[in-house]
């Protein structure tokens, strides 16, 4: 999926020693009071496969749960970024999509930005780590919490009916563009069966060159014609995958840019971005974002967080690479 040389910002840390972090970490627990930047220390210089060897070490050594430890040791949204270092990836990527659909209403956008822009590998692991987690199959979930035409798009990226890499067919790219000019543009309404049908299942490379033709069909990009066609959750979701497919790096930047945007910060998008790229490519997306709004994310994290929230996000950010 990516076209990009990943640039992550944490990578295994050189010099390892999973007992000697444990220790460090028992230590900045013990007794009174926490030692909340040797916490910050150890665990945002670790990769997650590290931080999973001294969680083991930390139950085999003192009998004890370390994410257990740290969460009645630390507190709110700094709380969310160590627990969510500490989660193995694929399951914390669930607990975030669970989290989304749980209680009254629905994070659609959560659901969007962690599903819309992950490969069929990814969805598929994602499937099945859900079920063990929740005892329960995460289309049916999604179908329960979702509605309308936001639903069937959503079911169709949850079930991975995507062509894998390399699937293309160019001769079908312009009959291709041709029908989602018919379905939207060329038509008073929208047809978005066909939208969902193309979107969820043409491979990026396909994609790529649907969005060339059906710029020489229409004059415009395909992105400026979902703006003009669709609305709410489904205009969001088709987006994220127009934007990934075209580059990632700028979804994941305005997404960053959104959740600090305006009043109040959207912290849980905040974090899981941060969080979950950090060992993919978060240090390309520090870079897209600078490109496109003209500050470092640093600086306008800076801005938006405090204490050892903040402490926490920048240490992430400026990593161990």
């Amino acid at each position: 999926m990516n076209y990009y040389r990943s640039e992550p910002t944490v990578v295994p840390f050189n010099g390892f020693n999973a007992a000697e972090d444990g220790t460090a970490l028992r230590a900045a627990m013990k007794g009174l009071g926490t030692n909340e930047q040797a916490i910050i220390d150890i665990l945002t210089k670790r990769s997650n496969a590290q931080r999973q060897q001294i969680a083991k070490f930390f139950t085999e050594e003192y009998g004890r749960d370390l994410i257990k430890d740290l969460k009645s040791e630390l507190g709110g949204k700094f709380e969310d970024v160590i627990v969510g270092l500490m989660s193995p990836p694929v399951e914390y990527l669930c607990k975030e999509i669970n989290r989304a659909m749980k209680g009254m209403g629905c994070d659609e956008m959560a659901l969007v930005e962690i599903l819309c822009t992950r490969n069929n590998k990814e969805i598929k692991e994602i499937n099945e780590t859900y079920e063990k987690l929740y005892d329960r199959p995460l289309a049916e979930h999604v179908c329960s919490e979702s509605k309308g035409d936001f639903r069937r798009f959503l079911t169709l990226i949850v079930t991975a009916v995507r062509n894998p890499p390399g699937h293309v067919t160019p001769d079908k790219a312009k009959e291709q563009a041709e029908a989602l000019y018919a379905a939207g543009e060329g038509k008073l309404g929208t047809n978005e069966e066909v939208f969902n049908k193309i979107l969820a299942h043409e491979s990026y490379e396909q994609l790529r060159l649907v969005f060339d033709e059906y710029k020489n069909i229409s004059g415009r990009t395909l992105e400026q014609a979902i703006k003009d066609e669709l609305s709410g959750p489904l205009h969001d979701a088709m987006m994220a995958v127009v934007q990934c497919v075209q580059n990632p790096l700028t979804f994941y930047a305005k997404q960053l840019h959104d959740a600090m945007a305006g009043m109040g910060t959207k912290d849980s998008t905040l974090i899981r971005i941060i969080v979950s790229r950090s060992e993919i490519d978060l240090g390309n997306i520090k870079k897209e974002y600078e490109r496109l709004y003209g500050k470092t994310l640093e600086s306008v994290v800076k801005g938006e967080a405090s204490g050892c929230y903040e402490t926490v996000l920048l240490s992430i950010l400026q990593g161990n690479s």
